[in-house]
């Protein structure tokens, strides 16, 4: 049985987390939220807005789309992105 984006948003949100070593009060400090609010929209309670999703997406160096995408290819696209970065400073210094 496939996930409701809602369902698939919060997986994400927390395999991001989980990726990047970050607690609530991290996302919630970039979204300008408690850390209540965003625990509230972790348990489904509340629901995350579009905006939420374009701050996270931005957050992480991600597209919207991947952040959509589920987990998986959040989570693909999140350690692409840290590939490029890290690759981007190779040989600037010599």
């Amino acid at each position: 049985m496939a996930l409701g984006l809602e369902e698939s948003l919060r997986l994400t949100v927390a395999a991001l987390m989980q990726a990047k070593g970050q607690s609530q009060r991290v996302v919630a400090g970039v979204l300008g939220l408690t850390q209540t609010q965003v625990s509230r929209r972790q348990s489904g309670v509340s629901s995350w807005t579009l905006r939420d999703v374009d701050v996270l997406a931005g957050f992480y160096g991600i597209d919207v789309l991947d952040l959509l995408g589920g987990p998986t290819r959040a989570c693909e696209a999140l350690i692409a992105h840290e590939d490029r970065r890290a690759g981007s400073g190779k040989g600037a210094a010599r």
